[in-house]
């Protein structure tokens, strides 16, 4: 996780979120918490790297549809950046 770039991490976070992650879906979630359009130049190699990284797999709902799914190994590298955020912001949220 320490090599990804945080756009990447907000991928993969709204990835772990969503009940059926697709690019379309994940950018709207992303375009709503940055206030700004998420172009695909940008979204799909960024996702394409989190695949490459072993962190998402790809698959295809239908011809112009890619489905995401996080991997094992990306649910643990995001229970671990969780504890480690934890452990610097927990005291402040209480």
């Amino acid at each position: 996780m320490y090599d990804l770039t945080g756009f990447q991490r907000d991928l993969l976070y709204v990835t772990v979120g969503l009940e059926e992650p697709h690019g379309l879906a994940i950018k709207d979630e992303l375009e709503k918490y940055y206030e700004s359009e998420i172009h695909h130049g940008r979204l799909y190699p960024n996702l394409d790297t989190l695949v490459d990284k072993g962190l998402l797999e790809k698959g295809v709902a239908d011809r112009r549809t890619n489905v995401y799914s996080v991997t094992r190994r990306g649910r643990r590298e995001v229970e671990a950046r969780r504890e480690w955020e934890d452990q610097y912001v927990d005291d402040l949220l209480s």
